[in-house]
């Protein structure tokens, strides 16, 4: 069967002026063209758009929709697969937050008790859903699927005490780069403060420490610029600054 844009929007739920802008920027172009000038999508066409609002659904970007789909090598069956299991793990996530929001809206009208850990949950699964969208393939590919589902277990586990420590300490850590930076010398005491409280902050996370984790971890803050950016705001040069530092530190 064959759709015009506003048969496929209407089908889709995509807006028509999202299906024109997907074909200029040649996401998902129209199977042909009517003698009449409509664009006319096929079931190839109808099938891709299902991918692109998967994708979507799990927050990806345009850009990375464009550059996965275009792949030679992309399959179609093994990535529906890929968005059952994302999306089963988003729900998860997000049935967690809304069962302690729900908890939290009893407790505030003194219509149930609540444990402390408990107001942690939905706080704690949404930290973890926010890091896999911004991080997770990187830090995946980098340390393995177990890894790092062994690191959000920990994290879910924490009790609130260790949960404000634990932010307590990325604080310190944002509080000290600066001051540290100025010395210029990553070997420097102060330097040197800073990447202990960065291994501290980690262990809150990690299952095990080793010196090659950390190191390939602060080399990751240099090369992705996602990582840069989020240090380099507290000061310029504060990423590359951090990663010499902790290489001093895993030397010792």
């Amino acid at each position: 069967m064959e759709y015009t844009v506003s048969q496929l929007a209407k089908l889709s739920g995509v807006s028509n002026r999202t299906l024109r802008y997907y074909d200029q920027i040649g996401l998902l172009e129209p199977a042909r063209i009517s003698s009449s000038g409509y664009r006319i999508y096929g079931k190839a066409e109808v099938d891709m758009l299902q991918q692109i609002i998967f994708y979507r659904e799990l927050d990806v970007s345009i850009e990375e929709i464009k550059n996965i789909i275009q792949q030679p090598e992309f399959d179609q069956a093994k990535a529906l697969e890929l968005h059952f299991q994302n999306l089963k793990q988003k729900r998860s996530r997000l049935d967690k937050i809304i069962d302690t929001v729900e908890k939290t809206i009893a407790y505030t009208k003194g219509e149930i008790a609540m444990q402390d850990k408990e107001k942690f949950e939905g706080l704690k699964a949404r930290e973890i859903q926010e890091n896999e969208h911004e991080y997770g393939n990187e830090i995946r590919e980098k340390y393995s699927n177990n890894a790092v589902d062994e690191s959000n277990a920990k994290f879910k586990d924490m009790t609130e005490a260790e949960y404000n420590e634990w932010r307590k300490l990325e604080n310190e850590i944002i509080e000290l780069l600066p001051k540290a930076y100025q010395t210029g010398d990553p070997s420097s005491e102060i330097a040197q403060r800073l990447a202990a409280k960065h291994k501290a902050w980690l262990m809150y996370t990690w299952p095990d420490y080793t010196k090659e984790a950390h190191a390939g971890l602060a080399e990751m803050y240099v090369a992705d610029e996602r990582f840069s950016a989020y240090y380099d705001k507290y000061v310029e040069g504060g990423a590359q600054f951090l990663r010499d530092a902790i290489i001093a530190f895993v030397k010792e």
